[in-house]
């Protein structure tokens, strides 16, 4: 069973961050019952899947040292969440983590989506896990340091031989989702050369997830702190639909709901 009908909208994931430490400063930490609101918020504006996270994944490229978080205190800030939205709406909840452990306890709660920063590299049971449960996972690219002959050629290969390892370990073809990880080990150059070839990452042959929202390469452009960069971010999620983006993660919902829908208009035929 699929949940998503690729090509027909752009759907939306909402960002959900339970930690006190967020990029963007919109994390709720030791909220369970705001946390809750916060996500059945973002639902009733146009989120079609809410993304859970218990640590945060500012790149250290760019913050520095970012402290790491332990498993279990990863679960006990998001199986709570996890466990009432489940049970609150049918939507798709996804678990922002790299981490099998993790990702089992949100399983085992409701979520049916990983997003792996690490793309399937940083815990070996990981794949393991989301081929035996069959949920659905985002293969992200990521890199601490990195040298590129061509960003966007480099990051294609790289992706395309990670989706190959995840179907050769027993994942569905139609589970898996890409993100060409944009701010994750590349410049801000970098960032808008992704950004403006995506269309070339159709060649993977999977869906294909953008994550722009208020990020530093809007903030570097536009000379604005992190809470004021919306009309950049909906700049780069318009232009990430034109190009072929079939799922876009955002914080600000609402707006980028209506952007979507707007450009979805306009690129794929319908409003």
């Amino acid at each position: 069973m699929t949940l998503f009908d690729w090509g027909s909208k752009t759907y939306l994931m909402g960002i959900l961050n339970v930690t006190p430490d967020s990029f963007s400063g919109d994390g709720i930490h030791q909220n369970v019952n705001l946390s809750i609101s916060k996500g059945i918020d973002m639902l009733s504006n146009g989120a079609d899947v809410l993304d859970i996270g218990g640590e945060s994944s500012k790149p250290p490229s760019i913050y520095g040292h970012v402290d790491k978080v332990a498993a279990d205190e990863e679960i006990q800030r998001i199986v709570p969440v996890i466990r009432a939205l489940s049970l609150e709406s049918e939507t798709i909840i996804s678990v922002d983590t790299y981490k099998a452990k993790v990702a089992k306890a949100a399983i085992s709660a409701g979520a049916t989506m990983v997003n792996d920063i690490w793309g399937l590299r940083r815990d070996p049971e990981m794949v393991q896990l989301i081929a035996a449960t069959g949920v659905y996972v985002v293969i992200m690219h990521n890199a601490e340091s990195a040298q590129y002959k061509d960003i966007v050629k480099d990051n294609v290969e790289f992706l395309k031989k990670r989706v190959g390892f995840a179907i050769s370990s027993g994942i569905e073809t139609h589970k898996i989702i890409v993100d060409p990880g944009i701010g994750f080990g590349k410049g801000s150059e970098q960032n808008l050369q992704i950004l403006n070839r995506l269309d070339e990452y159709k060649t993977i042959g999977v869906p294909i997830m953008v994550g722009t929202s208020r990020k530093s390469t809007i903030g570097e452009i536009l000379e604005l702190p992190v809470d004021d960069r919306i009309e950049g971010t909906a700049a780069t999620v318009s232009v990430a639909i034109t190009r072929g983006a079939d799922m876009v993660r955002v914080h600000d919902v609402p707006e980028m709901h209506r952007i979507a829908k707007m450009t979805d208009a306009i690129v794929r035929g319908g409003a």
